[in-house]
């Protein structure tokens, strides 16, 4: 319900478009790890993944599961809430293990929390924390890396800001674009296939960042998908 939810709002307050070097659905199994830039990138990400036929369980803040309706949203598809920062938070990637051992994909924000910057720039992925890398290790589930560029120009700044962005949006329609790399498996100690992961998505944020010039010169209301 949450990638349909996405699917059909996004399009509304943006130009999404898409791009992936692989065919097809991201394979069974696999965990996708993005970048994370603003409140609104989980949207664009569902939304683009949505549009190559993969609806995946995702990792986020625990806290949003007490948020009215959206946790109960979150509880019924299953998705994985990380207690940060508590005793509870190595569970979400048992969780997220077992997820991938059903075959479902997993996505997951190597940065684990939004850049402190409230500017509406897109810059490339933060450090990554090391969940990735152990939950890659301890799965031996392939990664795709998956960057995402033009989410902070519908949402960033103070609170007043991300709102009259979104507010805003339908009438803007910012170009979006998501770009997925080649899937890779992740070797070596956790401290290497942490940095390994890194480089990937910022290479396919780079990439995103690349096809979204192009994208931004489209006609309002024009999607593509390359």
């Amino acid at each position: 319900m949450l990638s349909r939810i996405a699917s059909t709002l996004v399009p509304v307050l943006g130009r999404l478009s898409v791009s992936s070097e692989t065919a097809g659905p991201v394979s069974a199994g696999s965990i996708v790890a993005a970048n994370h830039s603003s409140l609104a990138d989980p949207g664009v990400v569902l939304a683009a993944l949505h549009r190559l036929g993969t609806e995946p369980v995702v990792m986020a803040t625990a806290g949003l599961w007490r948020v009215p309706l959206l946790g109960g949203v979150l509880r019924g598809g299953g998705h994985i809430p990380v207690h940060r920062g508590t005793a509870r938070a190595a569970t979400a990637l048992d969780l997220a293990a077992e997820a991938l051992a059903d075959g479902r994909v997993v996505l997951i924000y190597g940065e684990g929390g939004l850049p402190r910057r409230r500017d509406p720039r897109d810059t490339e992925p933060g450090t990554f924390r090391t969940g990735l890398a152990r939950l890659a290790a301890a799965s031996g589930a392939p990664v795709v890396p998956l960057g995402q560029c033009g989410a902070r120009r519908l949402s960033s700044g103070s609170t007043a800001k991300q709102l009259a962005g979104f507010a805003t949006a339908p009438l803007r329609r910012p170009a979006l674009h998501v770009h997925l790399g080649t899937p890779l498996h992740l070797t070596g100690d956790i401290s290497e296939a942490t940095a390994a992961a890194h480089r990937a998505v910022t290479a396919a944020w780079r990439t995103a960042e690349q096809r979204l010039h192009g994208d931004a010169e489209r006609p309002a209301g024009r999607l593509s998908r390359r």
